[in-house]
């Protein structure tokens, strides 16, 4: 396609908030909108032929609309008309690359005001969080604009939303991407909105891109809505995030609407100039632990913790709180209501700190944020540079400190395991789809395809979207459309990936301007020192801890003990791969709630625990405190509510006291889980009942299979040792079952139902690590 048309604005970015600071949507307060000098390259264009009179009463009304949505002291910026400018007169598709702050939504709300008036049909915004479309429903309201949102959590209001839209009494319409394609929505919603949009909103634009940080397959189903849009309609795509490359992509994807135009690209400076940006190295984990524990209540107002995964969300947050800190716990696994009364304590300073995984990477907005501190480096300084762009939108500073840890990159290689599969992999699942004849569910699709849930939902997303597949009620068919494997694009996107991984590791080591890195990264040209971070201005925070805070954090990091809980139902479509096993497992057959040591993405144990377990780690039997802690938390267990020596919990009922152990065979580990499993047994006083053995000709499988592949490599390969089926009926009781690893549950899971009926009453599963 031709070129995208560009301006890069030039205006310097001095603006203060607004009075009274009030909110222009989810971009920030205040800084909704500003004087400066115009974006070379002029006007937008003509193409509309409407006169410059007519153009500048359109201004005028604009300015009107901003100054209800911000005070009466805002004016719009030179770039912000341009995009105005061409979506209400033009009716063209523009993208705009502005940094966080600079009222990328102000632009979309008096659009939408603007078209209205002129009797268009609603404004659709596809938004990527719960979180943005709660902040931007509020910011309309503020506006006088009526916004309705469809998402995974209003179901109950759906059809009651859609009859508002098709009445005209909704302004905007906010809907997630993964709407996109559920085939009620995408067959029977879809095409009547795209009939009867006025305005398409994609915000966060970058997860278009596969280029992006945050690429998501359901974004690129927009193909679909961008086709069947009425001649004319204008479409604007946002983001703060996207490098050269992804603004290119982007712009390509986006279209221009008819064969004669050009997209509009608006990308401006991406300096922040409330943000102080700094990095301290400290040596462990438990010395950042120690240092929030000191430095948080010195911190600036309210703000965000980040963690790399959800239980290190999780320690920090416990850690914190027993530290006296009002914090609270924010991730992909929290419920939407604990999510939502977190979001209102963070926005009414009841809290001192969200402590955070991703999931509020977008779509998060509180002008005052004073500050974010991420526990360990981001895969990308495009993502850090978003994630710490939710900070100082309406205040004059706010203070941004990286902590890299020595196990950032332990965690970036498992998400990069995640890419998109092998050529062999993707084919399997095509062919099976066609072979099946019938639509398969995600499920139904496990056993015949050697690919976990999440990796393989994603990739039936991405060929939905090239057409290979389709998604339909009951799952997903076969289109029997040619189909390539785009081996160079994939390849080219890891290697971007480890681009980005080698580029965060320099930020934290740089002697240079933290913010130029960052903009430079962004591909900005205006890239310059900014003179506030710790490599222009010097360090503004001390790496020192004090001795208690050390003390307290390494007494939490180096508490023992998680559960996990035991399988309980066999996984679907287990008999089409000659396993007869379907439905709930028997509760007689089931193993009971099990401990571990602690979980691999944890800051504490979990560091020990992958150097220990780690391939390349030669087998040895396993070390003395790693002993005496599993030994520590088989003590909780058993004094712990339903354990032998503890209360009776309120189902009714404790465990009998095991009454032996038995270990699993290990073709990797044989010395470590033989050891474990001796000393626990001599600790415990307790006979080592045998062990449960590969039967011959069944080798361990490697790799992290998905359920239903990994039991069926399990389903006859697991036999007792000789002479335990006779010992544990001898001893008849309650056994401990000795592991490394808890992986996907279902060696456990198989081994148990092996015991119990042989006679174990009960299994007790004691393993060192849980993944995840």
């Amino acid at each position: 396609m031709d070129q995208p048309e560009t301006h890069s604005s030039q205006q310097a970015d001095t603006s203060a908030a607004l009075p009274g600071g009030t909110d222009a949507g989810h971009d920030g307060p205040g800084d909704a909108g500003a004087t400066g000098s115009p974006a070379p390259g002029g006007p937008a264009g003509a193409r509309s032929g409407a006169t410059p009179a007519e153009r500048a009463e359109v201004r005028g009304r604009a300015e009107q609309v901003l100054r209800e949505l911000a005070g009466p002291a805002a004016t719009l910026r030179e770039d912000q008309w341009l995009a105005i400018e061409a979506l209400v007169v033009d009716h063209r598709r523009a993208l705009v690359v502005q940094r966080t702050g600079w009222g990328k939504s102000a632009v979309y709300f008096i659009a939408t005001a603007l078209l209205r008036g002129r009797g268009a049909g609603p404004t659709v915004i596809v938004s990527p969080l719960l979180a943005l479309m709660r902040n931007q429903v509020d910011s309309a309201a503020r506006a006088g604009i009526k916004a309705r949102t469809i998402n995974s959590a209003n179901t109950e209001e759906w059809d009651e939303i859609q009859a508002e839209v098709a009445a005209g009494a909704v302004d905007i319409l906010l809907v997630s991407p993964e709407r996109l394609n559920n085939p009620d929505f995408r067959d029977q919603v879809l095409p009547k909105l795209a009939a009867s949009t006025g305005l398409l909103v994609v915000d966060e634009a970058h997860c278009i891109s596969d280029w992006g940080h945050d690429f998501r397959p359901d974004y690129r189903r927009l193909r679909t809505m961008l086709a069947d849009l009425s001649p004319g309609v204008p479409v604007l795509a946002t983001t703060a995030t996207a490098n050269a490359r992804v603004t290119a992509d982007v712009a390509e994807q986006l279209g221009t609407g008819t064969t004669d135009e050009l997209a509009l690209v608006l990308r401006g400076p991406l300096d922040r100039e409330s943000l102080s940006l700094g990095v301290l190295s400290l040596p462990d984990p438990a010395h950042r632990l120690a240092w929030l524990a000191d430095h948080l209540d010195r911190l600036p107002g309210s703000g965000i913790v980040y963690t790399l995964t959800v239980a290190a969300a999780d320690e920090v947050t416990a850690f914190l709180r027993e530290r006296g800190f009002a914090v609270a716990s924010y991730s992909g696994r929290t419920e939407d209501a604990e999510r939502r009364s977190a979001e209102a304590d963070l926005l009414a300073n009841r809290v001192k700190a969200l402590v955070a995984t991703s999931a509020l990477g977008m779509g998060f907005d509180k002008p005052d944020l004073g500050f974010v501190v991420h526990l360990g480096s981001p895969g990308s300084p495009i993502a850090y540079y978003q994630q710490v762009g939710r900070a100082g939108r309406g205040v004059d500073r706010a203070e941004v400190l990286l902590l890299p840890g020595r196990e950032d990159e332990a965690i970036w290689r498992y998400f990069a395991s995640l890419a998109f599969p092998p050529e062999e992999q993707v084919r399997r699942t095509i062919d099976a789809l066609a072979e099946a004849g019938r639509p398969l569910s995600t499920a139904a699709l496990e056993p015949r395809v050697d690919l976990r849930r999440a990796r393989l939902e994603t990739m039936l997303k991405v060929l939905d979207v090239d057409g290979a597949v389709r998604r339909v009620k009951g799952g997903w068919t076969a289109t029997g459309q040619a189909w390539a494997y785009d081996t160079a694009r994939y390849a080219k996107v890891a290697a971007s990936r480890e681009a980005e991984q080698r580029a965060m590791r320099e930020y934290a080591s740089t002697s240079a301007c933290r913010m130029e890195f960052l903009r430079r990264q962004l591909d900005d040209e205006q890239a310059v020192p900014c003179g506030r971070c710790d490599n222009c201005a010097g360090p503004r925070h001390s790496a020192d801890v004090s001795a208690a805070a050390l003390d307290a954090a390494r007494a939490a990091l180096g508490r023992p003990g998680v559960t996990f809980e035991p399988r309980r139902l066999w996984p679907t479509g287990m008999d089409a791969l000659g396993v007869p096993l379907k439905g709930r497992i028997p509760a007689g057959e089931q193993a009971e709630t099990g401990r571990a040591l602690g979980r691999l993405s944890d800051i504490g144990w979990g560091n020990r625990l992958r150097a220990m377990l780690a391939d390349q780690t030669p087998d040895s039997p396993v070390p003395d405190d790693a002993v005496n802690a599993l030994v520590s938390v088989l003590a909780d267990w058993a004094r712990g509510p339903g354990g032998w020596a503890g209360p009776a919990t309120s189902e009714g009922g404790r465990l009998d006291r095991p009454v032996g152990v038995v270990t699993m065979a290990s073709s990797g580990r044989p010395q470590l889980v033989g050891s474990l499993g001796a000393q626990i047994a001599s600790i415990g006083r307790l006979p080592l009942l045998g062990r449960i053995e590969y039967a011959a000709g069944h080798a361990p499988q490697g790799g992290r299979s998905n359920s239903a592949q990994r039991l069926h490599s399990l389903a006859g390969a697991l036999v007792l040792s000789p002479g335990l089926a006779e010992a544990l009926a001898e001893a008849s009781g309650p056994v401990l079952l000795i592991d490394d690893l808890v992986d996907s549950g279902w060696t456990v899971t198989v081994a148990a139902r092996l015991l119990r009926r042989a006679g174990a009453s009960a299994v007790l599963p004691l393993v060192l690590a849980v993944q995840g």
